[in-house]
């Protein structure tokens, strides 16, 4: 069994979910609603808490020339300049120690996503427990081996990658001696559709690079979160907000307070119900099985009188013989005085 361990925390198939709140730039540049929204991640029991480290100008050019500008019907953030998305999405660098503290304070693992060496070296100066790499940067190689080189643990997001370009990016990391990789099944749309998630890579994305898989969910809900747990998801990243109307770049596919607190709890729900292969009931149903049915005596009986099916019925509970020798009792004899709901056994007729 593989297992990775974040800050004391350990990862693995047979675990709970690790559960992982994006705060990304919902927090508006408010560094108030930025502890608010880890004290409420907090209260719902997620493990983790994330940001995003990046400044606009490490993200994009200043510039509205083609392709520096959304121009997709279907896009969230249709119509916005990138480099001022980016600056207004942007965690400032001068938050992220007292928020890791804070974060820490409330018994939450905290790190980031860095989206270059700078943010990385700053990252390091905060000693971070591990690091995430966002799934547009995942083709971004020089990136990937300097995070790999800090020797933590990666999870990095695939998006759009390829399965030749997933390898590129395992290799680069691996390359460095750094084998604390999970990947997450990824859909870059936002929000994702439920459609396109195909919860059916996960196993595949394990048995091909032989580690752990989990899910960066930008679904709406919590439906395709909880459904992954039975594809083998150790971890689940979800976007968090701490009220949509406020708005916040993300907000639309967000998941409030209360329902991240559902997705804690029907996650490591739907983990425990995986359990393992069993039949015949476990010792929880034992005491179930007396109101199955039986044979049991329906009317009174003399000695000598023959069983029949107008003195015997099959009734619940469970006490008497067992249903499948109904037709063995047809036709025997009682030995001694039966009366109404008394409960069939061999020793009772000849």
């Amino acid at each position: 069994m593989q297992v990775i361990r974040i800050a004391g925390k350990t990862i693995s198939s047979e675990d709970k979910p690790f559960i992982i709140a994006e705060l990304s730039g919902n927090h508006q540049q408010d560094f108030a609603i930025a502890k608010e929204m880890i004290k409420q991640a907090a209260e719902a029991g997620v493990d983790a808490i994330k940001l995003q480290s990046y400044t606009a100008d490490s993200m994009t050019l200043d510039t509205d020339k083609e392709g520096f500008v959304i121009n997709e019907g279907s896009n969230l953030w249709q119509g916005r300049n990138l480099h001022s998305l980016y600056a207004e999405a942007a965690t400032p660098y001068e938050w992220h120690e007292a928020l890791f503290s804070y974060a820490n304070s409330l018994g939450l693992i905290a790190f980031s996503s860095p989206f270059d060496k700078d943010a990385v070296d700053m990252l390091e100066d905060l000693n971070v427990p591990c690091y995430k790499i966002a799934s547009f940067e995942n083709n971004d190689l020089p990136l990937i081996e300097c995070i790999a080189k800090t020797g933590k643990p990666i999870i990095l997001s695939t998006g759009m990658a390829s399965l030749a370009e997933i390898d590129e990016a395992m290799r680069t990391i691996r390359a460095q001696g750094n084998q604390q990789i999970i990947l997450l099944k990824c859909t870059s749309t936002y929000p994702a559709s439920a459609q396109n998630t195909n919860l059916a890579t996960i196993p595949h994305m394990q048995q091909s690079f032989d580690c752990l898989v989990g899910l960066s969910d930008h679904t709406l809900g919590i439906g395709v979160s909880v459904a992954s747990m039975v594809m083998g998801a150790c971890v689940i990243e979800k976007h968090f907000v701490l009220d949509r109307n406020a708005g916040g770049v993300d907000a639309a596919f967000s998941l409030e307070p209360g329902e991240l607190k559902s997705l804690v709890t029907e996650c490591n729900s739907a983990k425990l119900a995986l359990g393992e292969v069993r039949y015949g009931g476990t010792a929880a149903e034992e005491q179930s099985k007396m109101y199955r049915r039986s044979i049991y005596v329906s009317c009174d009986i003399k000695a000598g009188d023959i069983l029949t099916s107008q003195n015997l019925k099959i009734v619940r509970p469970g006490l008497g013989m067992p249903p499948k020798y109904w037709e063995v009792v047809q036709g025997r004899k009682a030995i001694k005085d039966l009366d109404k709901g008394t409960p069939l056994s061999w020793e009772l007729f000849s």
